[in-house]
């Protein structure tokens, strides 16, 4: 289990390495939500996302040895950026086992980065593929969720924003495997334990719920959803201990909800996100992450905005769809 001062160390790692990246707020969302939101814009973080806290936490731990086998991920997207960032940024060399039916700006960020991107099947064949070139060539994995370092400098989302935002009621935090949320909620009840913490899934990979629900780690047998940040099919026993400890609600939205807030975000904040960026906000917009005031004010929230990696292409058919109007 995480412990602040683990998260704190990665804080301190971090320092000058990642940005810093601000709290927002919307007089509109507000009105909207009836409550007064902290949105915490990771899109702005370096590789697009907050996956490079943790993968920068974890490098920092490789042995010289292991530096020199180099290092291998599985990713939809995001980790495998921020892998290949951290691996140029540290002279490490990085291989990244994407599914075929990945982002391809995603892809090509990865590439762009110089890490070596293998293509293959869908989530499921992904795994099996990473495992099989690990195996052979001895690449040091580094875990896009179940590992404490990664979860430890996904954390540091939380640090900042308890530095940034005092008493505050709750944090929403989307998740896919779960480091984020694991990082974030342990941080979160050391800094500020008043505050509830929920958790995001959206309904068409939900494997954190699932496994909540039958107490131990299941393996979906699919995942549907816009939110390819969030689709990871599996997730740990580490993750699900620290849900337990320190979560308060898991929620999920669906992919309409995923759409109107995105859109809104685009509207009225001018903030660009892929649809796992603005999971969290949908499930507030949509009222599945409630959240009662305290002393006659407006409940006061944070949201994470986890990413904003998406092409153009595909953003312009989410924002387009008529199920997007967050009136509907």
């Amino acid at each position: 289990m995480l412990h602040i001062r683990d998260i704190q160390q990665a804080g301190r790692r971090l320092a000058g390495r990642v940005h810093r990246t601000p709290v927002l707020t919307s007089r509109t969302l507000d009105r909207i939500t009836g409550a007064t939101l902290f949105l915490k814009p990771e899109m702005l973080q370096r590789t697009g996302s907050f996956k490079v806290r943790g993968v920068l936490n974890r490098i920092a731990d490789l042995e010289p040895e292991e530096r020199q086998r180099g290092i291998i991920t599985i990713s939809a997207g995001n980790h495998g950026q921020a892998v290949a960032f951290a691996a140029a940024a540290e002279g490490v060399n990085a291989t990244v086992v994407m599914p075929a039916h990945a982002t391809p700006a995603k892809v090509e960020a990865c590439r762009d980065y110089g890490a070596n991107v293998v293509l293959h099947g869908d989530i499921f064949g992904a795994f099996e593929r990473m495992e099989e070139l690990r195996q052979r060539d001895g690449g040091v994995l580094i875990h896009p969720f179940d590992d404490p370092a990664i979860m430890a400098g996904q954390g540091t989302v939380a640090l900042e924003i308890c530095d940034d935002v005092p008493e505050l009621d709750a944090i929403v935090i989307p998740a896919g495997g779960g480091g984020l949320l694991s990082g974030a909620s342990a941080a979160m009840k050391a800094l500020q334990p008043g505050a509830r913490v929920i958790g995001v899934e959206p309904t068409g990979a939900a494997a954190i719920l699932r496994g909540m629900e039958v107490g131990k780690p299941v393996r979906l047998d699919a995942v549907d959803t816009i939110a390819d940040g969030l689709g990871a099919p599996m997730t740990s026993s580490d993750v699900l201990a620290h849900v337990r400890a320190f979560v308060d609600d898991m929620v999920v939205v669906t992919d309409d909800q995923i759409r109107a807030a995105m859109r809104l975000l685009l509207e009225r904040c001018k903030l660009l996100t892929e649809p796992a960026g603005a999971a969290a906000l949908a499930a507030v917009l949509a009222g599945v992450a409630t959240v009662p005031g305290t002393a006659g004010r407006a409940p006061r929230i944070a949201v994470v905005l986890s990413g904003g990696n998406i092409d153009m292409p595909r953003l312009a058919e989410l924002l387009t769809d008529h199920r997007s109007n967050p009136e509907d």
